[in-house]
């Protein structure tokens, strides 16, 4: 059985997709971009406050589910240059105790205006 989760605090998803799927005991949040909510669309232009919104829109999909950051046991990122790695990684720190999830991090090419 799924349970699909929407919250107005995060960004309405652009496809036929949901924020997050839970199915039994794990919740499957799709990918987020920098985009404000409100706004609806990408507002910064630097690796680092979007790396901000873009934990800010996955945390609000995940309280509205009733988890939180530290539930998170695997995370995929894409940023659109590995040269953006060592800002971007000083930011995602700061979301989490010592307990990390794992972590892949690729470069890819991503939406116009989207660094992670």
């Amino acid at each position: 059985m799924k349970t699909v989760f929407i919250t107005e605090k995060a960004p309405k998803p652009v496809g036929p997709y949901n924020q997050a799927i839970e199915v039994g005991n794990f919740l499957f949040v799709s990918g987020q971009l920098a985009i404000d909510p409100k706004e609806e669309k990408i507002v910064v232009k630097d690796v680092t406050l979007q790396t901000r919104q873009v934990m800010k829109n996955i945390k609000a999909i995940l309280e509205n589910a009733g988890y939180s950051l530290e539930n998170i046991v695997q995370s995929n990122v894409y940023l659109s240059s590995m040269k953006l790695f060592d800002e971007f990684n000083k930011e995602y720190a700061n979301y989490f105790s010592r307990k990390f999830p794992a972590r892949a991090t690729v470069g890819v090419e991503l939406k116009d205006n989207a660094f992670v």
